[in-house]
């Protein structure tokens, strides 16, 4: 595929707003994780977890032009949009291209399920629905990118991809495509998927939610921590030295099972021998990956097998969930944007959360897994996100220009 600049890029997560709460984090040695506070409604008990929730969610209501659409995902999302001048630059673009010829694609897995959770349990309580009760905000998987082409005056295709902890990786590939074939000139790609009650007990009925703050590729590791968040990138053509780019992807379905993945991570292996070809360089040119790493024993342990089979001890890998939690359908994008800062700033992430933590690294997981941070020059790196039914999608990006000149002669 030919290169597209990342030209503006934001998250927003458990840690705080924007980007710089990413970079503080790490430097911080702080996790965004906390003791669960949310309750069955039956019974009223707080399942024993941790969560990555968004502070000053509930504190920070639409603007009145929105107000019918008013719910914790629009909320959560047009907090993101407003940091790391995010809108200025789409603005910008806009100004460039036209409206119509900037396409949003979002990606997401319980998008506004939070707003039908707190209908039904006022349902119970009542009688009948809450008078603030909106359809559009509250039963519809599209409306969270309705909203968001919206709040960004762009006036393109439009398109939501809900396929699981994949879905705000895929939209990427998605772009990609529209802009290959001339539908639109650029594309906002993101996801957003905010905390609800179905999916944290969901994960929970699965055996899949630790008790603990996550451990991802820990031996002592047993299971997730849900998390939520939302995060936003600009794609289009630049002949731009300096700008990051997304250099390739792969996509690929196993449908080996609904929530376990490959044994033998077949189809995670081809979706990510797809984005190296796509991007036109081999394994030894990649720095670092960041790993989906969900602290189940069966992924981690699949995961790692892939990558010893495919890349060389030198590689730097890891997983960032420990810090944000599991984003579920926002996964892929907020891993995106941690993966262009570790390129920017030349800072591969290790998993150590707080610097004085004991890990127990599982020894069966190779050499590339890496769970203290390390200073190096990241020219190449790759983002997993593999989702339940075997939907996977691995992004493939380069610094700059010049820093995928050198992966391509190496």
């Amino acid at each position: 595929m030919k290169p597209l600049a990342v030209t503006s890029f934001t998250a927003t997560t458990s840690v705080g707003r924007g980007i710089g709460s990413l970079v503080a984090t790490r430097y911080a040695g702080r996790s965004g994780l906390a003791p669960n506070d949310y309750t069955e409604a039956r019974t009223g008990v707080a399942l024993p977890t941790w969560i990555g929730r968004v502070s000053g969610i509930e504190d920070a209501p639409l603007p009145d032009r929105w107000r019918e659409l008013d719910c914790r995902n629009h909320r959560l999302a047009w907090l993101a949009l407003q940091e790391d001048g995010f809108i200025e630059a789409v603005d910008a673009a806009n100004a460039r291209y036209g409206p119509s010829r900037i396409a949003v694609l979002i990606g997401t897995s319980t998008s506004t399920i939070e707003a039908s959770e707190e209908a039904y349990r006022f349902f119970a309580q009542i009688g009948t629905p809450p008078v603030t009760f909106e359809q559009r905000a509250s039963h519809h998987l599209h409306a969270t990118t309705a909203f968001v082409r919206d709040a960004l005056g762009a006036a393109g295709p439009c398109s939501t991809i809900s396929t699981a902890c994949s879905s705000s990786a895929k939209v990427f590939a998605q772009a990609a495509r529209m802009i290959a074939i001339g539908v639109v000139d650029a594309a906002v790609v993101g996801g957003v998927d905010s905390l609800a009650a179905g999916p944290l007990f969901g994960f929970h009925a699965l055996g899949l939610v630790s008790q603990n703050p996550c451990r991802p590729f820990d031996a002592r590791r047993d299971g997730i921590s849900i998390g939520e968040g939302a995060g936003f990138a600009l794609l289009e053509r630049s002949d731009a030295e300096d700008d990051p780019l997304l250099i390739g992807y792969g996509e690929s379905s196993d449908a080996h099972h609904m929530s376990s993945p490959h044994p033998e991570g077949l189809g995670a292996r081809l979706a990510i021998e797809a984005a190296l070809t796509r991007a036109r360089v081999g394994p030894e040119a990649v720095d670092y990956i960041n790993l989906h790493g969900t602290a189940t024993l069966m992924n981690d342990a699949v995961e790692a097998a892939i990558i010893q089979a495919i890349f060389p001890a030198t590689l730097h890998a890891s997983s960032t969930k420990g810090w944000t939690g599991h984003t579920l359908g926002a996964a892929g994008i907020v891993e995106a944007v941690i993966t262009l800062i570790a390129m920017r700033d030349g800072v591969a992430p290790g998993m150590r959360v707080d610097a004085s933590a004991q890990v127990s690294p599982d020894a069966a997981c190779g050499p590339q897994i890496r769970f203290d941070d390390e200073t190096r020059p990241i020219g190449v790196a790759l983002s997993n996100a593999f989702a339940f039914g075997g939907n996977n999608c691995v992004l493939a990006f380069a610094r700059d220009a010049e820093a995928l000149r050198a992966a391509r002669r190496s």
